[in-house]
């Protein structure tokens, strides 16, 4: 996969503008067999829940170790679910790789041995005490990790570790979920506050990262600004995959964010209510400037119920910039950086462009707008809800796969070469801080009652 991703770095000046839409395409590329994926899963999961013909969910691990044991509730309804999980994601997964010309025999045994690491993690993450601080993607990097730079990845193992194709599929599904009606709950309140202040915060830490740092990999710098200004994880691998970062720059901007985001989620609602900033500030505080969506909803309810219902909202609305982001990215890459202002007589066509723009940002878009504009008005919110109840948990366990695969791909010693004499970390740091103060001041201008009326929470 690391020579997959230098040639394709070093092919763009030469291939990407001969490159043509072939129509195998659509069932041998790995982001459109991740479009197809996900949709399969979206219209499996709607048509069950709408029809009540049968059950679609996903295994779901309850919180255990606070008063009972996990074997206390492993229960035969969580093994016909586990069951249900593998051969949903093992048969879509395997029948992508064999159009892709991977062998069934090679990919399936090691489809099922990161299934049972995912599950190990799954596990790990559901404990009471760590499910409170950390979220299951820190396990997952983790548990990736120990198995990487301990014992060694086994070679059997390896047709499993497909970081991208997980990620794509999972985005997809993720798109369902976020609903553009979520616009009008907060309304130019969380508008200003999220779609405001993200393109900022990026542009600063794409010029202090390239400028000032003068750090040389630039879709790392993207990818921790992003990370940093979105929502962590989810937004750096959607622009990581446009960017063509590499794994490992994957791996430490995650990793980053991950660490950070257990840091902010634990003190700034300290800080807040020390300040006395208030439930309706500190919520839209917490929803800019937390980078996890479930780290901004602990955070949230740690000030109070209003808070949880404003931070939650800031980052929903966030949410829907992940695929606006990469795709600019995508063209930004392909238009400026790639061409690094060589050839300034080369054009880049929109032919180019296309084949630039990893198609499951087509997919998330897609299915945001099937969500949003087509199944909310056919069946109402309760329902959509109900569906997204089912395909979270197919979309955590395509995450979980993803984010395995990156601790089973990044060796520590290649890691700190990344490091780079702490720029990445300055990168991160000064990034947050310019986002914390900037959020602040529109959370200030927006929602101190001085300037503006405070919004209607009741809807």
């Amino acid at each position: 996969m690391k020579e997959q991703n230098k040639t394709a770095v070093a092919a763009i000046e030469d291939v990407v503008t001969t490159e043509k839409f072939q129509w195998s395409d659509l069932w041998k590329k790995e982001d459109w067999l991740a479009v197809w994926i996900g949709f399969i899963i979206i219209a499996i999961g709607a048509i069950a829940v709408i029809t009540g013909a049968f059950d679609f969910s996903a295994a779901k691990f309850s919180t255990w170790g606070n008063g009972t044991s996990f074997f206390e509730q492993t229960t035969a309804g969580l093994l016909k679910k586990l069951i249900l999980t593998v051969v949903v994601l093992g048969v879509l997964f395997t029948v992508g790789n064999r159009l892709m010309g991977t062998s069934v025999k090679k990919y399936l045994p090691a489809f099922l041995g990161l299934f049972v690491l995912a599950v190990i993690v799954r596990f790990i993450s559901a404990e009471y005490t760590l499910n409170r601080y950390l979220e299951w993607a820190f396990f997952a990097i983790l548990v990736g990790l120990l198995v990487a730079n301990t014992v060694g990845v086994p070679a059997w193992l390896k047709p499993a570790v497909q970081t991208e194709f997980y990620i794509k599929a999972g985005l997809v599904i993720m798109g369902f979920s976020v609903l553009f009606s979520n616009i009008v709950n907060f309304g130019l309140y969380g508008l200003g506050i999220a779609w405001i202040v993200t393109p900022i915060v990026i542009l600063f830490m794409w010029w202090f990262g390239t400028r000032v740092l003068k750090i040389d990999n630039k879709p790392f710098v993207i990818t921790v600004a992003t990370a940093t200004s979105v929502c962590g994880t989810s937004a750096a691998i959607a622009v990581g995959a446009a960017s063509k970062a590499k794994k490992n720059d994957l791996s430490l901007a995650v990793s980053i964010s991950i660490i950070f985001t257990v840091i902010m989620m634990v003190f700034e609602p300290i800080i807040i209510r020390a300040v006395g900033l208030g439930e309706v500030m500190g919520g839209a505080l917490i929803g800019g400037t937390v980078d996890s969506t479930g780290a901004v909803t602990v955070a949230g309810t740690a000030l109070g119920e209003t808070a949880q219902t404003v931070a939650v909202l800031v980052k929903s609305i966030q949410n829907i910039l992940i695929g606006f982001i990469a795709f600019a990215v995508a063209v930004f890459f392909a238009t400026k950086v790639e061409n690094n202002g060589t050839d300034s007589s080369r054009k880049i066509g929109a032919s180019e462009i296309w084949y630039r723009l990893p198609k499951f940002i087509l997919g998330f878009f897609a299915a945001s707008l099937l969500a949003s504009f087509v199944v909310l008005p056919a069946v109402g919110k309760e329902t959509v809800s109900a569906i997204n109840g089912v395909l979270d948990q197919y979309k955590n366990w395509a995450f979980v796969l993803a984010f395995t695969s990156i601790g089973l791909d990044t060796n520590f010693r290649e890691l700190k070469e990344q490091f780079q004499g702490g720029k990445p970390l300055t990168l991160y740091v000064v990034g947050q801080l310019f986002n914390i103060v900037l959020t602040f001041a529109a959370v200030y201008l927006l929602l101190s009652g001085k300037f503006f009326p405070l919004p209607n929470l009741a809807v």
